[in-house]
């Protein structure tokens, strides 16, 4: 059975839609517009980077996963490399991708008791897979957050 797998599922679903939808909602010209100016703020708190974080907190999973790949994306989702809302959003379908094509390795809820070598211990699948759904969330509560300062100015 799957139980646990679709409803871990529905979760990365849902992040998905709020990450679109706040993509869609932030006018382009304020995508990495940030309320602090630092140098590495774009990434940090800019509502662009805020998505592009929070999905590769999912990639950054599904590719240890299943390419024992740990790296951190952050060299491939930094703004200055996916500046537009197209390249985002283009970027979160990759990101879909990856997280759906990791699934389906997934044969039954058993499978997430499995110990994987993480990046610096071993965890479980589902350990792996909980931690990577806090993290992007965390990323896109902080997007959300940003938006709402953008909202306000206007």
């Amino acid at each position: 059975m799957r139980i646990l797998i679709e409803a871990l599922d529905l979760q990365f679903v849902d992040i998905n839609r709020r990450q679109r939808e706040l993509l869609d909602k932030t006018p382009k010209d304020k995508l990495f517009w940030t309320p602090i100016a630092t140098a590495d703020s774009l990434i940090l708190t800019s509502v662009g980077g805020a998505i592009l974080r929070s999905g590769a907190m999912i990639e950054q999973a599904f590719l240890g996963l299943t390419r024992r790949l740990w790296d951190d994306p952050f060299e491939w989702t930094l703004p200055e490399k996916l500046s537009t809302k197209d390249a985002v959003a283009e970027y979160l379908g990759e990101v879909v991708t990856v997280r759906t094509t990791g699934l389906t390795f997934l044969v039954s809820d058993a499978d997430l008791t499995r110990q994987v070598p993480a990046p610096e211990k071993l965890k479980t699948i589902l350990a792996v897979l909980v931690e990577s759904i806090a993290r992007s969330e965390n990323c896109l509560g902080r997007g959300e957050t940003v938006y709402r300062l953008i909202s306000d100015q206007h």
